[in-house]
This record gives C-alpha cells, structure tokens and sequence, in this order.
C-alpha cells in the first residue's frame, strides 16, 4: 500500500513525536506520536502515527500488565518498539513508559510482581516496574531472540540462531567476499531470506537472589544438539512453540525433523519432550518405531498413503504450540491431522502424559490460541474436577468473526464473546479469574482486554484496558460497516461485509471495491490492517464489498475445502455473485466505476477476474498475486502448499482431473481477454510468490496495450514492512483507483 500525496480533502498538517514521559528521551527516539489532522478523514500518515500493541503479560497478582508498543517513523524509515507498563485495577489509568532509549525492548515477562525481564539488544535484561534497576542477565554477544524461564526461575531457555550448510554449502574460507550460493537440495530460501542459519533452543542454569534471576550462565546446552532441524519453526514460530512443565523438570518443544526436500513438500511437525536430567527426548506424536510411507514428492500428500486412515492416527500434520496443564499431567497444542495440508482443521489435542492417549476438543472450526483454564481449588487443595468445570479457553473464527469460546471437561464448547471483532490473543491472568486478551475490528486497531468469563456471552463481562490510539481516533470518522448473506451459484449463502465512505450521504452513489481475499483458506475477519485497511479505503470515498467465498473459514470444513483444486471456480463466481449483489441491490454502489483488489491469493483471483469479468470492473490491483500457476509450482519455497493446491506436478501425463483444470485456468493462459487497467505490485523478496509473477503481468498488460503500472520494492517480501514503503503504497493505489474510478 503506497502512495505520494494524493487525498481528496484530507492533509495531515503536523506530524510530531511526542514525549509521552517527564523521563529523557534521546533525540532519535520514535515515540507515540500526537499527530493533529486538518481533515476527520484517515489518512496513510495517520495509520502509520498509530502505535501497535504486540506481546503483553499480566504480572503474578493480576495487578499490573506490561505490554510492548511499535511505533514507526516515516522520517526515519524505521519504528521502535517499546514497553510500558499499566495499572489493571484502575479505571482510566495512565500507562507508564519503561523504556527511556532508541534501542528496541520487546518480550517483556514478569519474574516477579516487581521485576519484569525483556530482551534488548539481543540480550536478557531485568528491571523494576518503574524502569529503575536496570541489569543485563545474560551475556551472548547479543545472539538472544527470544527466551522463556522455567516455572522455578532456576533455568532458562534461550532461542538462538546458529550455522546451517545442510542446504547451502559454506564457501571456502579463502575465498571471503565470494557472493554466491552452491544450492544441493530444496528449502533454500524460506519467506524472504536464504536458509543460511536457523534457531535452536538452548538451555542455561540461572543464579537467584531472593527467588529472582540476577544473572544467566555463559554455558548453555543445545537441546537439539548436531541436529540439523529448526525450532522453532520458520519463517513465523516463535518462543510459544516450547513450554516447560510446571515442576521444571520438562521441556516441550516443537519441530519437524526434515530438511531439504522432505521438509519442502511436508507439514509434518511433533511435539517433543525433553528431559532436563537425563537429556532424553521423547516424540509425542509418534511411537518410536514409527516409519514414515514413502511419499512421490510431485503428488498431492492427500492420495498417498501418508494420510491413509492408519497414519493419522501419528499426527501426520501440523502439531504446534504445546502448553501444559497446571497440574503437569497432561500437555495441549493444536493439531492438524493430514500431511501436506497447511489448511486443515486446527483441532485441540489432548494428551495423557501418564497413558499417551489423545483426545480432540470436537469443535467445527479452527482454534486460533487456547489457554488452560485454571485447577479447581478447595481451600488450598486442588479438587477433582467436574464435567461442568471450564477446561480451556480458546479463540475461533465463525462467520467471518473470531471469539472467545470455553471447552468443559464433557466436552461440550460454549461461546463467550459475541462480538464483530476479532480477539487475536489470549493468556489466563494469575488470578485465575480472567483472561488477559488483545481484540481488533475493521475499525479499530488492536488494544489489551481483561475479560471475566459468565455463563452465557450476555454474562461475560469485557474490560477494556489500554487505549493506545484513542488520540488520533477520536479525530477519525470512519465508514459504517454492514453484514449481508448472498447467495451463490451453488444455492448456498456466503457472508459479505460492506463498508460505506466514510463521507456518506444517503442518495449519493460511490465507486465501489470488491475485495478479493487472501490464503487462499484465511478469513476475512475482522481484522484491522495497516495496508488492506477498510477504512482507508472508505477515507477514500470507496465503497467496500468483501466476500467471505468459498475456501474460507469460519462456514464449516467443507466451505473451507472446496477451493483445493478448483481456484479458478466457485470462489470466482462468489466473487461475482457479491459484486453482481452490490451493484443490484445497494443504491449507493455506482455499477460503472468498480474495482477488484487484492493479495496473494487475492492477487491471483484479480488476474482471473481481469479475464472473466464481461465489463463488471474498470480498474485492478494485483499485490503478490499468482499469474502463472506452472511456474509457481517450481518457484514457491513451500512445495507441499502447491501440491496440495493443485493436485501434483504440470508435467505428469494423464493429469489429474483437478491438476489439468488448474494449469489449464492459470491467468496467464487468458490474457487474451483482458481488457481493463491494471496495476501490478510486488515485492523481490517474496519467495512464497516470487516477484516475476508480477513482472509477468505488468509485460503482458503493456503488450496487450493496455494502460498498466509496476509497482516493484527490492526491499520487501510478502509484505510491505517499511514506513517510507508503506506510505508509497497508500499513495499509489489510491492514485491508480482514483484515476479510474473517480
């Protein structure tokens, strides 16, 4: 989302950093920002002054939280990242800044309710909760990147990244300012960078005083020693892949133990224990014995026989995230049950750690994050539980919402939140009563929660506790936002939100925005974006159609599914459908000025468009998007996503019927009937979906002689990460849509 300085009416005329403490500040310090709009219309300077709330904690006694902030710098082309820390036990209480310099402090935790520990420049520092008594723990040279203390505080584990030449060879040591890269097997690059090094967990002994860390040991142990595997796992696992058992005596861990072409074409990942005193490992998903099937790598994992009904009973998928229960006898994370597919329903498991037997929280939709509702207490005795009593807390998304819900130890799921929001994290408070959770919309960016569990979602009671944005939203008007359920061409109905302008006035009529979604299996939520952002778009004058099509979930796994094989199909005529909708039925949609945007997926379901649209569309927007599904096959880092997706490799003979449908609907095989403007946008170190996707559509729009724009970044990924970036993408796109469309 770029852009340079276009806007109807709407100019930010100052754009200040602010200090937001009596404390001192460096001069370079990016803080929060007391931005002051000429116009109550959003801005892409207005969104990128906003602050962003990541990690957060509640302190031992539920008292205090602390919780980490970004905030960015066009200027400076870079952001800071932050932690403050706030009364939970007052209304309208005022954060307190913690952090005093340019460096970044991220990862905060409480090791007690007076000391709170946090990384900064890639060590392991402690302080007060007023910043004071500031002390480096940890000594590395800087090579920490992320870390959690046992329950006892005695040790640590410590996420570093270490050499890896499995798959790139190391170059001869003579010759040092050699550039390139002797490739020998797949899994090369991942995300947006070359596989050169990878992290592994390490275990350090800690020295107490009073029960609390004072300094960390120089001498660590790899718990993945001479293994040659990731953990956590790329390119976004992070330190909620491992958890330590309550007594500290256990470490559970997530990896999947493949590289090269094997890791490439599998989701296959376990949870693991390791014992701390006799540095045993143990794999929870699989019995020792366990074989895995030899497997055609260029063939859809769903027809073979590693998900044959006998194999998932091994968590053959995904296995991720472990957390153990707070009596120590059983241990959770989310599973996925078929290999190959990055999609699948992400269930709850269960497991006895004293039998080995699993169960599964029978849900029907996926579990975003969960949480272990606390033991049941008499007096100081914990109690047998009931099968009334909550056993997990957990988040999932449906119809087009993620809430809060609670499984009991029957069983049974109850819903807690009922809300259009999406809730994005949730951790149990200490007082075992609450549940500290961070929730977003599509008109309000992320702030902290605390929520009291009830009965029934009318009982639950919602606290809101941090308002980092309040400052610059309260000189915001946003476009109303509406609900409709459109039917498809398959007699079925899909969700649809609709955002109006944010400047509406009844009678009037808009050009209008069919958002195109991306995945192709995530949801469009309620999901607050600092590039897809819906009220940007309604800043803009835009109408906002988004359909949650086929492929999405939220509707039940057979929604969800139907997209394997059929991209150019159904979820294309939802797409049509909910335009065809808006344009017939909303008065205030004009019908001769609409526009399809979107990403990834989404990039690639605007170059269908551009080719089956019979005149709907005046303008495209293509970000990331698939052009050419053959050579995506080969170029994409993640083989198992392309074989799944499309059945099996383009060159097999006969096809399969649902990889001959594919390649024969790439979007590159119907440019002969494009016929509309189109802007293409990419980033070179995208290597998901990699940047000649784009390049291929913009050459083929200007041969075709079509009016046709390249927006190419050299320094971003899948993603637009850089402010400076950020702001030429708004600035772009509102251009390209306004010049034809308005």
């Amino acid at each position: 989302m770029r852009k340079t300085l276009f806007l109807l009416t709407i100019v930010v005329t100052a754009l200040l950093l602010m200090p937001t403490t009596a404390q001192a500040q460096s001069d370079d310090m990016i803080g929060k920002q007391n931005i002051k709009l000429s116009s109550r219309m959003m801005t892409p300077e207005a969104l990128w002054a906003m602050g962003r709330i990541g990690a957060c904690q509640a302190s031992p006694d539920g008292r205090q939280i602390v919780y980490q902030v970004g905030y960015y710098s066009v200027k400076q082309n870079k952001s800071h990242q932050v932690l403050y820390v706030i009364d939970a036990t007052t209304k309208d209480a005022n954060p307190r800044l913690l952090t005093t310099s340019a460096k970044n402090e991220t990862d905060p935790v409480w090791l007690d309710n007076n000391t709170i520990a946090f990384i900064s420049a890639g060590e392991i520092w402690a302080m007060n909760t007023d910043g004071t008594n500031r002390r480096q723990l940890s000594k590395t040279d800087g090579q920490v990147e992320g870390f959690i203390f046992s329950p006892n505080h005695a040790k640590v584990i410590i996420l570093k990244s270490i050499p890896y030449h499995e798959v790139i060879k190391e170059n001869p040591k003579d010759l040092p300012k050699a550039t390139g890269r002797l490739v020998t097997d797949l899994m090369y690059r991942h995300w947006d960078h070359y596989v050169e090094s990878i992290q592994h967990p390490f275990l350090a002994d800690v020295t107490l005083y009073n029960g609390t860390p004072e300094t960390i040991s120089s001498e660590m142990t790899d718990i993945l020693d001479g293994e040659p595997y990731e953990c956590p796992m790329e390119p976004f696992g992070g330190i909620e892949q491992l958890a330590w058992s309550p007594d500290s005596k256990t470490i559970a861990y997530t990896c999947r133990k493949k590289t090269g072409l094997e890791y490439s074409i599998s989701t296959d990942s376990d949870i693991y224990l390791y014992n701390i005193s006799t540095r045993e490992t143990k794999n929870l998903c699989k019995p020792a014995n366990y074989v895995a099937p030899k497997v055609d790598p260029t063939v859809t994992l769903r027809i073979q026989s590693v998900n044959s009904p006998e194999n998932l009973k091994n968590n053959v998928g995904y296995d991720q995230n472990p957390q153990f229960s707070p009596d120590g006898r059983y241990i959770a994370w989310q599973s996925m049950e078929r290999d190959g597919y990055e999609a699948d329903l992400n269930r709850l498991c269960i497991c006895d750690l004293t039998t080995g037997e699993k169960r599964y929280v029978d849900w029907k939709s996926d579990v975003e994050a969960f949480c272990w509702a606390p033991i049941v207490m008499k007096g100081n005795k914990p109690v047998k539980a009931k099968s009334s009593d909550p056993q997990f807390y957990f988040l999932s998304v449906w119809h087009g919402c993620c809430n809060m819900y609670v499984a009991y130890h029957d069983g049974t799921v109850q819903q807690l939140t009922e809300t259009w929001d999406d809730w994005t994290g949730l951790q149990l408070a200490n007082d075992g009563k609450r549940i500290l959770a961070t929730r977003q919309s599509l008109s309000l960016p992320t702030d902290i929660y605390m929520v009291t569990p009830g009965k029934s979602t009318e009982k639950t009671q919602i606290e809101q506790i941090t308002f980092e944005n309040k400052h610059i939203l309260d000189q915001l008007t946003f476009g109303k936002m509406e609900q409709r359920w459109v039917k498809t061409t398959d007699g079925k109905e899909e969700l649809v939100w609709i955002m109006l302008p944010a400047n509406y006035e009844e009678g009037k009529k808009y050009p209008t925005l069919l958002f195109c979604e991306g995945g192709p299996q995530s949801p469009v939520s309620q999901f607050w974006s600092y590039r897809w952002n819906f009220q940007m778009m309604a800043a803009n004058g835009y109408v906002v159609i988004a359909p949650n099509r086929h492929g999405l979930p939220g509707f039940g796994q057979e929604w969800k599914e139907q997209i394997s094989g059929d991209w150019a199909g159904q979820c294309m005529q939802d797409y049509l459908s909910a335009i065809d909708y808006a344009a017939e039925n909303l008065p205030y949609v004009d019908r001769n000025r609409m526009g399809a945007v979107g990403a990834s997926f989404g990039g690639f379901s605007v170059y269908w468009l551009a080719g089956i649209h019979e005149k709907r569309f005046k303008a495209f927007i293509s970000h990331d998007g698939a052009f050419n599904l053959a050579a995506m096959y080969l170029e994409t880092e993640e083989n198992w996503f392309s074989n799944w997706e499309y059945d099996e490799a383009y060159w097999h003979r006969p096809q399969m019927p649902n990889a001959k449908k594919t390649y024969h609907d790439s979007p590159h095989k119907n440019v002969e009937k494009w016929d509309t403007p189109i802007l293409c946008i990419h980033g070179e170190k995208d290597y998901r979906i990699n940047y000649t996707q784009g390049m291929q559509a913009f050459n083929a729009a200007r041969m075709k002689g079509l009016p046709a724009e390249l927006l190419i970044f050299p320094d971003e990924n899948h993603w637009v990460l850089k402010p400076q970036n950020g702001i030429l993408w708004q600035r772009t796109f509102f251009e390209w849509l306004d010049r034809w469309l308005k």
